[in-house]
């Protein structure tokens, strides 16, 4: 998963929070908690009002890539005691043996979270042993509905993959202008998804499959690029992108305060899509386990974590939060799937070497269009 969608939650919690006990601390050993979460992914005063609650010393440090934050991770001793990857790199770094497995005894405000996407999670953390999960996105169809319904008439299939993998439908869509991702761990999934094959395939000729589709409609793209999409569907210079469903959120409101007359709406094929998540997890390193525990605990509490997704414009997957986040997302299925549409997700893992090397081979091809 790239790292684009968390530049687009609109405040900045700020590099580091230092809050002054307020009650009484043991003189040699005072509370601490040292945190690295991604840049604007937060709602400063979840921590603001944590430290003052609680006393404990709270240091918040952000970072802005997996890679950053991954590489402290494999050091063995980040310096940390809560981080919060994204959920393929969670996966390869539970299999490294980077975290340590959560004391659910500590977390009795568990009991909030969906099982449902709880269970989806379990592809990168099987058993749900070491990480809470924060925010989840998808990845989908995003367009300007004037525009598409003047190239394909009201009837086009804005809810399906069909609009931009049948060569009858993205060829008319040509003239108004067609962006995706440039992402092979985004794209080439849904591509294989789409043909019926496994989206996690570890089969190079299954991608071989997946390049001849994405070919056929290759004279058709305009780009691929992973934020180029977003300014240019809030401005109408494209009428159909594939991208994350919080950006086109994002960019629909950014179009309407622009008052240019621009409308952006985005559609979850009904096929299935990717889900991404992240999730907060315990470095093995962590000096204050104990503390951090109690921070998880506090971020499952549902009045404290339905205001971040508010801020953030992304859902999250506490049941009983949902129901207090603003309408706008909590009502809208292409941010926040139903439970039926839940079924048609998929989580996407982690590829052996030799096949992300394929991947990557196959990529270069497409983009070039050779």
């Amino acid at each position: 998963m790239t790292t684009m969608k968390h530049l687009l939650a609109v405040a900045i919690c700020g590099a580091t929070l230092l809050a002054t006990a307020a009650q009484a601390q043991t003189p040699d050993k005072p509370r601490e908690l040292r945190v690295y979460n991604w840049a604007d992914y937060m709602l400063p005063e979840v921590p603001k009002d944590f430290a003052e609650k609680t006393g404990i010393k709270l240091t918040w440090d952000v970072f802005d890539t997996n890679e950053a934050l991954e590489a402290k991770l494999l050091t063995g001793n980040s310096g940390y005691d809560l981080v919060v990857p994204t959920n393929t790199f969670l996966d390869t770094q539970i299999k490294a043996g980077v975290f340590q497995p959560l004391d659910k005894s500590k977390l009795p405000n568990w009991q909030h979270l969906d099982p449902g996407l709880l269970e989806l999670m379990t592809a990168n953390d099987p058993g749900n042993q070491y990480a809470v999960p924060y925010m989840y996105g998808t990845v989908l169809i995003g367009f300007n509905p004037d525009k598409v319904k003047a190239a394909l008439g009201a009837d086009a299939p804005v809810d399906s993959w069909d609009l931009i993998f049948k060569e009858e439908n993205i060829s008319k869509l040509k003239q108004c202008g067609v962006a995706m991702l440039d992402s092979p761990g985004d794209i080439l999934p849904i591509a294989l998804h789409y043909l019926g094959l496994d989206p996690n395939s570890t089969k190079p000729e299954d991608y071989e499959k997946a390049s001849a589709l994405m070919l056929k409609i290759r004279p058709y793209v305009a780009y691929f690029h992973s934020a180029k999409y977003m300014t240019d569907i809030a401005n109408g210079d494209i009428c159909v992108a594939i991208g994350y469903s919080g950006s086109f959120y994002q960019f629909a409101n950014r179009a309407k305060e622009a008052g240019n007359g621009v409308v952006v709406d985005w559609r979850l094929p009904k096929e299935g899509a990717p889900l991404w998540y992240d999730s907060f997890a315990i470095p093995k390193s962590a000096k204050n386990v104990s503390e951090a525990h109690e921070f998880l605990n506090n971020l499952l509490e549902p009045t404290v974590v339905a205001p971040i997704s508010d801020f953030l414009g992304y859902p999250n997957p506490n049941k009983d939060a949902m129901p207090l986040v603003g309408p706008e997302i909590r009502d809208n299925p292409g941010l926040t799937p139903t439970a039926e549409a839940q079924k048609s997700l998929y989580v996407l893992q982690p590829l052996p070497q030799k096949i992300e090397r394929v991947r990557t081979r196959v990529w270069n091809t497409i983009k070039s269009g050779t």
